[in-house]
C-alpha cells in the first residue's frame, strides 16, 4: 500500500487527538521547565519515560492505527479513560516524557472494552516499542489507576466527541485563547445536564470523526 493510501485510511480522530496531546505536552513541558530551576525533581510515575521518544505523538498514533487495528471509537474511549485516569492522579500532567506510554496503555484498555476481536498485550507492546512485562505493568497500574471505571455512557461519549469536535475547529482556525489542559467535563455526573443536547449532535459527530 502507497504512503497516500495509508495517510487517506487514517481516522480524523487519530489526527485529532495527537494535536491535542502534542498542544498539551508541549505546554506542560514547559511549565516542568520553569517549575525545576533551582527545584529538586519531582517524583515520576510509571509512566515516565527517561529520554523523550523519537518519534512523534502523531507519529506514534498512526502507528498504533496501522498496527493494532482498533476501530475509530477506540480512541474516543481511550482519551475518556485517559482523561479518567489524570483526574484521579493531579499531580502528574502529560507530557513528552509520558504521553507515548499513556497512549498505547490507554488505547490496548479501550480495545479491550470496546472491540469483539483484539490483539494481546505482547502485540501491542511490539507496537509501542515497549516489552511486554512493561506493558502488563502498565495495564495494571491504568485500571488501578481509573479504578476499572470502564464503563462509557452514550452521553459521556458525546461530550468528548464534543471536545474532539472542537480541537478540530482548532485546527482549521486557531483561537486567541487556548483550550484547557485536558478534562472535558467537570465530571461523569455533569453528563446528564447535557444529555439532550449531545443526543442531537452524536450522530453527526461520530460521523465527522470516523471520517
Amino acid at each position: 500500500m502507497r504512503t497516500g493510501e495509508v495517510a487517506e485510511a487514517v481516522p480524523r480522530v487519530v489526527a485529532i487527538l495527537s494535536s491535542l496531546l502534542q498542544r498539551v505536552a508541549e505546554r506542560n513541558d514547559a511549565a516542568a521547565a520553569a517549575a525545576a530551576v533551582g527545584e529538586e525533581a519531582a517524583a515520576v510515575s510509571a509512566f515516565q519515560g527517561l529520554t523523550k521518544p523519537a518519534i512523534s505523538i502523531g507519529g506514534y498514533l498512526e502507528r498504533i492505527f496501522r498496527f493494532a487495528n482498533c476501530s475509530p471509537s477506540c480512541y474516543v474511549v481511550a482519551y475518556i479513560y485517559l482523561d479518567r485516569f489524570l483526574r484521579r492522579r493531579p499531580a502528574l500532567a502529560v507530557d513528552s516524557f509520558n504521553v507515548h506510554r499513556l497512549l498505547i496503555t490507554s488505547v490496548l484498555t479501550a480495545v479491550k472494552f470496546v472491540d469483539d476481536i483484539c490483539y494481546n498485550n505482547a502485540y501491542f507492546a511490539r507496537v509501542g516499542g515497549i516489552s511486554l512485562m512493561e506493558m502488563n505493568y502498565l495495564e495494571v497500574d491504568f485500571l488501578f489507576g481509573i479504578a476499572f471505571d470502564l464503563n462509557v455512557t452514550p452521553a459521556a461519549f458525546a461530550s468528548y466527541c464534543a471536545v474532539l469536535q472542537s480541537e478540530m475547529a482548532y485546527l482549521e482556525q486557531p483561537p486567541a485563547v487556548d483550550l484547557p489542559r485536558l478534562h472535558c467535563c467537570p465530571s461523569d455526573q455533569d453528563d446528564a445536564g447535557c444529555h439532550h443536547k449531545q443526543q442531537q449532535q452524536q450522530q453527526q459527530q461520530q460521523h465527522q470523526l470516523a471520517v
